[in-house]
């Protein structure tokens, strides 16, 4: 099993690990896959399968890509204090990683609000980051804070890619689910991080073109013991379904508690963000019904390649995660890419990031997709999701001509 280290690197800087060995010079022989994911926390039982996806990758290809030697590095991007991503850790990790020459693609991070953080550092140093889930519009393209996307590209070449789909898309599909069911009047609420908030607001421009009306948006306290003195504003607006745009660590399921103890009628729909077990635990039975989109396919409903892994991956490991599979294809791009270069002119970080975003009908557990000159995926599923006896379950496939 390809060996994880745990580590905490402060450094001043980025160095010059871009122009060096790996960089744009001589071409490596051993390399170096790291992945950057919020451990500690509530998120510690989705993302311990994300790596243990990784290991399993390396591990089938006995380490190597293209006859290169390729080792594993697993990072924390999380704090006990935070409970969750951290913004130092994040800038603490990606520039260890940015100044260590051996590294040349960057498996992550989990959320969008750390992703704004170390691609800047990442792009100067020219690192390849490859995330299985930051979902956050602006990454890759406009639609989200101004400015976006090329304020975080500081050298002007993109070197950020994501296999999940981005959230103009998956706030479409929601409310194209939303109106499906005959909701009329939505009250839109977000936890305030770029993730939480980007997608309240896609969701709320999708709602009211939809003919959906909003009648309120609210931004959260995250470390609020309780919302009481919010479901009033909720009742008094008569709104029929909470959209909530953010979290599950960001205090989600007492969110929709404190709902339940006023209303048992009015819907609840969130994000990816907060489809996880831990959602469904910190809900308790007010979670039952809850909504949930998700910008692809759940494990059980993959097919092909990906029923296969899932079934291998179960077996060794257990239950897989939401993003277990979006991890594994996340380093299947790397190691390909790796692949290509040591059959080529060699490995070097701006080969690997030019291969990425050259990738063409990749065959991994998601299906066959290609990456685009943005960054993003060429997948087009998403799915809407119910909890039901107390778990999340699959409820329907949403229709992606709606979230185009």
């Amino acid at each position: 099993m390809a060996a994880i280290v745990l580590v905490a690197v402060g450094v001043a800087g980025c160095g010059a690990a871009s122009g060096g060995a790996g960089g744009r010079g001589t071409p490596l022989t051993e390399v170096v896959i790291a992945s950057d994911l919020p451990l500690t926390g509530s998120s510690r039982a989705q993302t311990e399968s994300m790596v243990q996806a990784i290991e399993m990758l390396l591990k089938e290809r006995n380490g190597k890509a293209g006859g290169v030697k390729v080792t594993y590095r697993s990072l924390d991007d999380a704090t006990a204090q935070a409970g969750k991503w951290d913004e130092a850790k994040c800038a603490e990790n990606v520039q260890g990683l940015a100044k260590d020459a051996k590294v040349v693609v960057l498996i992550g991070p989990m959320n969008s609000g750390c992703a704004q953080i170390q691609i800047r550092t990442a792009n100067t140093a020219g690192l390849a980051m490859v995330s299985p889930s930051a979902t956050a519009v602006g990454l890759t393209k406009a639609g989200g804070e101004p400015g976006e996307p090329d304020k975080y590209y500081p050298n002007g070449t993109r070197n950020f890619l994501r296999v999940a789909l981005a959230d103009d898309t998956q706030a479409k599909a929601g409310a194209s689910w939303a109106q499906s069911l005959g909701v009329k009047r939505v009250f839109v609420l977000h936890d305030k991080e770029t993730y939480g908030k980007g997608l309240a607001d896609q969701f709320e421009g999708a709602a009211e073109n939809l003919g959906i009306d909003v009648v309120g948006v609210e931004g959260i306290d995250p470390q609020a013991s309780n919302y009481r003195a919010l479901v009033p504003k909720i009742t008094g607006a008569k709104a029929d379904m909470v959209y909530f745009g953010g979290i599950t660590q960001n205090n989600a399921g007492q969110v929709l508690k404190d709902l339940r103890s006023a209303s048992k009628d009015i819907k609840f729909m969130g994000p990816d963000g907060i489809f996880e077990d831990a959602f469904v635990q910190a809900a308790g039975d007010s979670g039952a019904g809850a909504m949930a989109t998700f910008g692809g396919i759940p494990p059980e409903k993959l097919t092909g390649k990906g029923k296969a892994f899932i079934a291998n991956f179960t077996k060794a490991h257990g239950k897989p995660s939401a993003y277990t599979a979006y991890a594994y294809d996340s380093a299947g791009l790397a190691l390909a890419a790796i692949e290509r270069c040591a059959a080529g002119t060699g490995v070097t970080r701006k080969c690997v990031l030019d291969e990425l975003f050259a990738t063409k009908d990749f065959e991994g557990a998601l299906g066959t997709f290609s990456m685009t000159k943005t960054g993003d995926t060429t997948l087009s599923q998403l799915t809407g999701l119910k909890v039901k006896n107390g778990a999340w379950a699959f409820d329907r496939i949403l229709d992606i001509g709606a979230a185009t």
